[in-house]
């Protein structure tokens, strides 16, 4: 499929999907968000693809909502904000729920829904010194959409404090508080980002879906279901044909079929 507002690079099995909105910064409107959630649907669904990056354009990561849209949802009624609160909701959760193991490379600066766009990912990089912010409490809105995702990096208190400050924050700190996971220069966190590929290609594919789903029952369910579900989830997992090879190739000293 051809887009517009991103581009999608395939390399192997490891897919760099593009913001490719550089003369906006990015920023997210209607057509963005419904080009970027079918991308991330059709990834889902290529059983070449493994491992998607994410990342932008230009000088900045994301700024958020584009100000021509804004400008346009001033006018809308309830209903047609609910449901293009939805749009938003539904990209998020495409993201978040994609059975590939998905990396956020930040290049620059995100604030509002565009923090949304890299806490849905699995593990982030950013370039020093991004200027990042919840910037919505400025316009006497809130963060609403995004706060399912960005509590579970940073939890409640930091979440609260940020959203109602709308102060901005640089990369350094939104490593500290758990939103980044790594931060590294321009010059070397391709190489670093790569290097990380190579050492997920160790795992097993289905085991890392496997791992992703876990994430999200030990925060969905009550703790004696969650206990059942582990129980049962590892012996199904045994007996699978990848947790066969990769017990296999451990006790026989060899590499894993995956793994090269």
């Amino acid at each position: 499929m051809k887009y517009e507002t991103i581009e999608i690079h395939k390399e192997k099995d490891v897919a760099t999907v593009y913001l490719n909105r550089p003369e906006v910064h990015n920023a997210m409107n209607e057509k963005l968000m419904k080009e970027l959630t079918n991308c991330f649907k059709e990834l889902n669904n290529d059983d070449n693809t493994r491992i998607i990056i994410l990342t932008g354009r230009g000088k900045s990561f994301c700024a958020g909502a584009d100000l021509n849209w804004m400008k346009s949802m001033a006018e809308y009624t309830k209903e047609e904000n609910i449901k293009d609160s939805r749009l938003l909701l539904n990209l998020y959760e495409t993201i978040y729920t994609s059975s590939k193991l998905v990396i956020g490379h930040i290049n620059g600066h995100a604030f509002g829904g565009g923090l949304g766009l890299f806490a849905v990912c699995d593990i982030t990089f950013a370039v020093p010194n991004c200027k990042f912010a919840f910037s919505e409490v400025k316009l006497g809105i809130i963060p609403s959409v995004i706060s399912t995702y960005i509590v579970r990096r940073i939890g409640l208190s930091n979440m609260k404090r940020l959203f109602i400050t709308g102060e901005r924050f640089n990369s350094e700190y939104a490593k500290e508080i758990g939103l980044i996971d790594y931060v590294i220069s321009e010059d070397e966190i391709d190489e670093q980002i790569q290097n990380y590929v190579k050492l997920l290609h160790s795992s097993g594919p289905k085991a890392v879906e496997e791992v992703k789903k876990l994430v999200d029952a030990c925060e969905k369910m009550d703790v004696e279901n969650y206990k059942e579900y582990t129980v049962k989830k590892i012996a199904e997992l045994r007996v699978s044909k990848e947790g066969q090879e990769g017990i296999n190739a451990f006790l026989e000293k060899r590499k894993t079929k995956w793994g090269g």
